[in-house]
């Protein structure tokens, strides 16, 4: 009896498809996460994106469904007046900043970046290349009910699940920062130049052995957020606003940026950007002061503060008062006189006693 064997076309593509995947875990580390999220909410967070060739700006800002270019500069503290054409080279680091939804433990993008797939394209492509590696293929598929990852139809829509997290951080509020993993690099380097601690991003990355870091491993690296003034009824609380970032808010109406030589607290003044329809923002409580401004009054300085909003034309404002003079230094002159005085009555208290027992010697 004669056998025979052929290749139907239907499984020739799932061939393939296996044998990249086969190719991909060996020679490529794992590198996506997951970021612990036990509330369920939603927050800012950022991540690394690492591409492979030169893009521009644009393209990333794309890429990654983000609605203004100014978006994307202000996470990295770019000017404004850069360009959206400026170059970012091969395996320059951009962060991208979008909004993270926790549900059921974990933190992922809320329903952004969605991704149309293109000829040629299959899910572990998607996620090592055009992606970075910053999502496994798996999640791709779970989270876009994807039963064959071999199958998927050009012109296809898919939701990218970037990893982050909204949970406080040994009792404070953080920006979850998504950090791809430099080769060479360690947990406590990464720790120092971040701010944190080594103990701290081992345990919010259950990691057991700080040795098994790997390059291009995204890690969950809390940003340091400057305090603010934003009310809890605010459309945009919590306003997190990590170092050296800025971000715009209030309908594009108010800038606010976050740098540790303002002592960490949130700086915000009138947007220059679509301020179309926006309100003066007089601040409450005074009628000179507006939005931004300061003034000083012996060791007070106060400042007209933003306080959140409810829509375009009601932003609210406050006034933050601090001293800027310093606590002045102990007197050590006077503290050496109230010494040295306490030591004279003591001297002379032991002198009366001594001269008081010589005379009872000498009336026996």
């Amino acid at each position: 009896m004669a056998f025979s064997f052929s290749l139907s076309t239907p499984t020739i593509p799932t061939l393939l498809f296996t044998l990249s995947l086969l190719l991909s875990f060996l020679t490529t580390p794992a590198s996506s996460a997951t970021f612990n999220c036990s509330a369920t909410t939603t927050c800012q967070s950022l991540i690394d994106y690492v591409p492979e060739n030169t893009t521009t700006l644009n393209a990333i800002k794309t890429l990654f469904n983000i609605s203004h270019l100014r978006t994307l500069l202000g996470a990295n503290n770019l000017p404004l007046s850069t360009a959206p054409t400026q170059n970012v080279t091969a395996l320059q680091k951009i962060l991208i900043p979008f909004t993270c939804l926790c549900s059921n433990g974990t933190g992922v993008s809320n329903k952004r970046p969605q991704y149309i797939v293109k000829p040629g394209d299959d899910l572990d492509h998607i996620a090592t290349v055009v992606f970075s590696r910053l999502v496994k293929y798996q999640e791709i598929a779970a989270v876009n009910n994807i039963p064959d990852p071999s199958l998927i139809g050009i012109g296809k829509k898919l939701w990218i699940p970037l990893p982050c997290s909204c949970d406080e951080v040994n009792g404070e509020r953080v920006v979850h920062y998504g950090h791809v993993v430099e080769a060479g690099s360690s947990v406590e380097a990464i720790a120092t130049k971040y701010g944190t601690d080594q103990e701290t991003l081992l345990r919010i990355n259950g990691i057991a052995d700080p040795k098994t870091l790997q390059a291009n491993q995204v890690l969950d690296v809390p940003l340091k957020a400057c305090s603010s003034s934003v009310s809890n009824n605010s459309l945009d609380a919590p306003l997190l606003v990590s170092n050296n970032t800025y971000v715009f808010t209030a309908n594009n109406c108010v800038k606010c940026q976050c740098s540790p030589a303002n002592n960490w607290t949130l700086q915000c003044e009138p947007s220059t950007v679509n301020s179309t329809g926006c309100p003066a923002m007089q601040c409450q409580g005074s009628s000179q002061l507006f939005l931004g401004n300061t003034t000083t009054s012996g060791c007070d300085q106060t400042t007209c503060t933003y306080a959140g909003y409810t829509n375009k034309t009601n932003i609210l404002t406050t006034l933050a008062t601090q001293s800027t003079c310093a606590a002045p230094p102990p007197d050590n002159n006077n503290n050496a006189s109230r010494m040295g005085l306490q030591g004279s009555s003591w001297s002379f208290l032991f002198a009366a006693i001594h001269l008081a027992l010589l005379l009872l010697h000498v009336l026996q």
